[in-house]
């Protein structure tokens, strides 16, 4: 079939019995697996992927906004696309979309990615190691995740301590982790969100023990989630 919308890449998965919440729909982090699973397919058939480690430098997701029109179920087979929406400054983004097996639109996913050297984590511009079919420096979406600014009423309140399970293959805490610690948070509120935007703002490591704050301001919520004061990672649904 055509890659809809001018994207570049593709791939089918089903929904499995444990990506799903006990009402039998895919959780959102869950979903964001999957999006992360085919960011790095898409990469790596293009040899931007796993292969960059061979050169010292890895890719570092900024910020991510999902939308959710309908959450696919156990068993549904749905379809991934996903493809670079061009660089601005730094960021380079990749947008995602969700299909179920009649073309119909069940979410839509924007992230914006900064491209660093592992080893002296300072940034480089992506149209300096990528191919501008893939990441073109003079094309930038008109939908880019937003800064996240938290306030309101203080609602809710939690400590996560960083476990092995929550580790990526950098030792660092995996960007869907972060999502599924405001799930919980959420949830345990009696939350259900059908959408989040998130900023990854500083890395977390195993050990360090995170303070997640929920607040609430004018039927939005915002989460950020601290380590000795220092905030890495604010969420908004």
């Amino acid at each position: 079939m055509v890659i809809p919308e001018n994207l570049q890449f593709q791939y089918d998965f089903e929904v499995g019995s444990f990506q799903v919440h006990p009402d039998g729909k895919i959780s959102l982090t869950s979903l964001a697996d999957l999006l992360q699973e085919i960011a790095w397919r898409h990469a790596d058939s293009a040899d931007f992927g796993r292969n960059l480690m061979d050169t010292h430098q890895m890719w570092v997701l900024s910020r991510l906004e999902v939308k959710v029109n309908k959450f696919p179920t156990w068993g549904e087979s749905i379809r991934l696309f996903t493809g670079g929406r061009g660089a601005d400054k730094l960021f380079a983004f990749r947008e995602f979309l969700v299909w179920d097996r009649n073309d119909q639109l069940l979410a839509r996913g924007m992230s914006s990615w900064l491209l660093l050297n592992s080893e002296t984590k300072r940034i480089q511009r992506p149209e300096q190691v990528l191919p501008p079919t893939l990441f073109d420096p003079k094309m930038k979406p008109a939908w880019q995740p937003g800064k996240i600014v938290t306030g309101g009423e203080l609602i809710a309140e939690e400590e996560i301590k960083v476990r092995l399970s929550d580790l990526d293959l950098y030792n660092h805490v995996n960007n869907t982790s972060y999502i599924r610690w405001v799930e919980n948070l959420l949830f345990d509120q009696g939350i259900r969100p059908e959408n989040i935007a998130i900023n990854y703002v500083a890395e977390c490591i195993q050990g360090d023990k995170v303070v997640l704050k929920l607040f609430e301001k004018e039927s939005k919520f915002t989460i950020e989630g601290k380590v000795n004061e220092k905030i890495v990672f604010l969420a908004e649904v």
